[in-house]
Parts: C-alpha cells; sequence; structure tokens
C-alpha cells in the first residue's frame, strides 16, 4: 500500500458527513465551452479571475502564497511517482506532461501580470477549463474546509494531561483484519486497557478527549507543550474502517437538529455533555496514528506542504494531483467585530491532498492554514461552490 500523509478535514463534513452525491458513469471533468470562456457573462464572469492575489483595502495579497504552491506542486510533478501516477488518468488530454507545462507557464503569467485583469486575460488566452461535473452532473460542488489546530500538550502523563496521541505500532503491517476499533484500541473512556496493544506508544499526552480525538480527524497539529516548547505532529498511519461522522450521528439520535449543525455547535454540545463523548466518539472506528514531524509544515496526501487558502483536497481517483485549479465559493472571513461574514471568493489553487471522508466529483476540502481563529473559520465553512482545472490549450 503506497504511504500517504493525509490531512483529515475538521469542518461541516466531519459534522455532517456531506454525501458525495450519485454514483456517475461520465467523466470527472468536463472542458467548458470555449466561447463562455473567452465572453464569459453572469456566473462565468469571475472564470479566471482572483483578485486576492493583489489584495484590497482590507486584506494583503497573497502572490507569493500562490507560488509557494505552485512550486510545491512543480516538486511534486517531477518525480517518476507523479509520472507513473498520470498513466492512468480518466479524462482524455489530461497528461502528466500537460498538467507540468500548464503549471510552469501559469507561474511565469502571475509573476509577469501586474493587475487581476491582466492575469485573467492572459489565463482566458492561453488555458482551457475543465468544470468538474459534481455532485448532481450539473458541475455543483460542496465545499467544507480543514486546518492545523493549536493545543495543549505534556511529553509526559500528569494527572490533567491523560489523552495520549499514539505512534504507530512497529508490526502495524501485520495486523490481522478485521483491524481493532477505536473501541477495542482505547476503551470507551479514551484510555487503553493493560491489554491494548497501544500501551507502551504513547507519543504525547493531551488534556482533553474531544481535543484528541479532534487531533485525529484532522492528521496533524501544533502542540504547546508543559515546558514551553512547541511541538508538532503528522498522519502516520490509520486503521481500515470508514470514516463516520459524529455530528451526523447526533443528528440521527435526536441529540441536535440536523440544520444549522456547525463544528462550534457539536463542540459546544460535548462541552456541556462530556459523557456523551464515550457514546458517540467510538462511532467513528478508525483510529490514527501518529509522528513527530519536528516542526515540518503540514503535508499533503502527495506528499508536499500545504499552503493556507492555496491548496486543497480532492478525491485523488478522480481529480489530477498537484494539478492547477480555481475555485468559486463562499468563503467566511471576521469582520470589525469579530463575526464572520460569508464572501464569495474566486481563487487558485493547488490540488494538493485527499480525506477519507473527500469522495466524489463533488466534494473539496479548502486548506485554511493554522491556529484558533482559522479554526473558528473552518467550523463554519461549508456550502456549494463550482471547481475549474486549467490546462494549457496546447
Amino acid at each position: 500500500m503506497r504511504k500517504t500523509f493525509v490531512l483529515l478535514s475538521l469542518s461541516l463534513s466531519v459534522v455532517l458527513g456531506f454525501p458525495s452525491g450519485p454514483s456517475f458513469a461520465r467523466m470527472p471533468l468536463q472542458s467548458v465551452n470555449q466561447a463562455k470562456v473567452n465572453a464569459p457573462s453572469n456566473q462565468e464572469d469571475l472564470l479566471g479571475l482572483d483578485d486576492q492575489l493583489w489584495g484590497n483595502l482590507n486584506q494583503a495579497g497573497d502572490r507569493q502564497a500562490l507560488l509557494t504552491s505552485i512550486d510545491n506542486s512543480l516538486r511534486y510533478l517531477k518525480t517518476a511517482q507523479s509520472a507513473r501516477v498520470y498513466r492512468n488518468y480518466p479524462v482524455p488530454g489530461i497528461t502528466h506532461s500537460r498538467v507540468l507545462r500548464s503549471l510552469v507557464r501559469f507561474r511565469q503569467l502571475v509573476v509577469s501580470s501586474n493587475s487581476p485583469e491582466e492575469l485573467q486575460d492572459a489565463v482566458r488566452r492561453e488555458f482551457a477549463f475543465y468544470q468538474s461535473v459534481g455532485n448532481d452532473d450539473k458541475g455543483t460542488v460542496v465545499f467544507t474546509a480543514y486546518y492545523e489546530p493549536t493545543y495543549s500538550a505534556s511529553r509526559t502523563r500528569t494527572a490533567e494531561y491523560r489523552y495520549p496521541l499514539y505512534r504507530l505500532p512497529k508490526n502495524f503491517s501485520k495486523w490481522q483484519k478485521p483491524q481493532p476499533t477505536r473501541a477495542q484500541l482505547e476503551g470507551n473512556d479514551g484510555l487503553p486497557g493493560e491489554k491494548s496493544p497501544l500501551r507502551g506508544l504513547e507519543l504525547v499526552w493531551m488534556r482533553d478527549r474531544l481535543e484528541a480525538f479532534l487531533v485525529q480527524i484532522e492528521g496533524s497539529a501544533r502542540l504547546q507543550l508543559t515546558d514551553g516548547t512547541e511541538m508538532t505532529v503528522g498522519y502516520a498511519g490509520k486503521t481500515d474502517y470508514a470514516y463516520t461522522s459524529i455530528g451526523k450521528e447526533l443528528a440521527k439520535d435526536g441529540k441536535l437538529p440536523l440544520a444549522g449543525l456547525t463544528l462550534p455547535v457539536m463542540l459546544k454540545y460535548f462541552n456541556e455533555n462530556p459523557t456523551e463523548l464515550s457514546n458517540y466518539l467510538p462511532r467513528n472506528r478508525g483510529f490514527v496514528f501518529f509522528r513527530e514531524t519536528h516542526g515540518a509544515p503540514a503535508m499533503g496526501s502527495i506528499n508536499v506542504p500545504v499552503t493556507a487558502e492555496r491548496s486543497i483536497a480532492t478525491d485523488k481517483s478522480l481529480m489530477p494531483p498537484g494539478a492547477l485549479a480555481l475555485i468559486h465559493t463562499h468563503v467566511p472571513y471576521p469582520n470589525a467585530t469579530g463575526q464572520m461574514e460569508h464572501r464569495l471568493v474566486s481563487r487558485y489553487v493547488l490540488d494538493q491532498d485527499t480525506g477519507s471522508a473527500i469522495k466524489g466529483p463533488g466534494r473539496v476540502d479548502y486548506y485554511l492554514g493554522t491556529g484558533t481563529q482559522v479554526g473558528d473559520r473552518a467550523g463554519v465553512t461549508g456550502g456549494p461552490g463550482k471547481l475549474y482545472y486549467l490546462l494549457l490549450k496546447s
């Protein structure tokens, strides 16, 4: 099995478990009529536009972040592994060589352009647009967001810090199937029994059981240790169970209404009903293991760093890894009073990650970065949008 470092989604997909849509017989991507690209109107007028590269009155531009993300994808696309992946890519015309050449040329245009409109015009002249068919075969894509959380932790167990994250067992590849469930590994109380195969594999200890669970969902974290230092941990492996949405389980049992169920709402419920953790967390039977990453940035599934607001996760059995994409969706930002306001964004991103809840052509997870405020944004990100991939016409 290919070793994959995966950042898993912690936003509305975790809470609700958005469906990936119906199975489809058509290709996951369809070429956009060139007439719509050259003379866009209404919903097509954003094609090729990204004014956040140059910023606005309230936000600085992040052109360097995009260039960094492009360079990360180029590093992947220059590997022999990436060439092998593209040999079996199902969409005609999307080849490894074309994806690589497209990214090289797009980088040149980002560097040489002086405005959003100048870049947009150049992209429309030189690039073809391929749109995801979405979850309805009409291009509707459900967007969520994920991030790298920051929590308190301890290298040693104490009365306060007693919920561990675990290293990957050395004999993990030899575990027989069915592998142990979460409940069998850590018990319903979140603490391993005397005969648990996790004993002795504790990497670091956390003081909150739910936080330890959420790190497993995210797949990475930055930990502020009790000795004043910082520790970073990343994904090392996972047991072979499909993802189960805890939020969806709460709604199914009538504990919370499905409408308006966001991550903050779910966290509030468990803070007020801590004993319910033993009922609901074991329902997500999969278990994630970690390694210390010594300050390395969060990594995507193609083994390059993901970049805040410039990386996405998709179903890599369908979408082209490392490729240039354009997203149209609403994303929350804090206003002057600290309240979240959803704004329509059109942003160039690189497809560099995947996730166990991200399945089908109608799902995208948008990486927002690191920190508490970013986590607040990720927790309320979720809604429909459009996904395009861009490739040179020739």
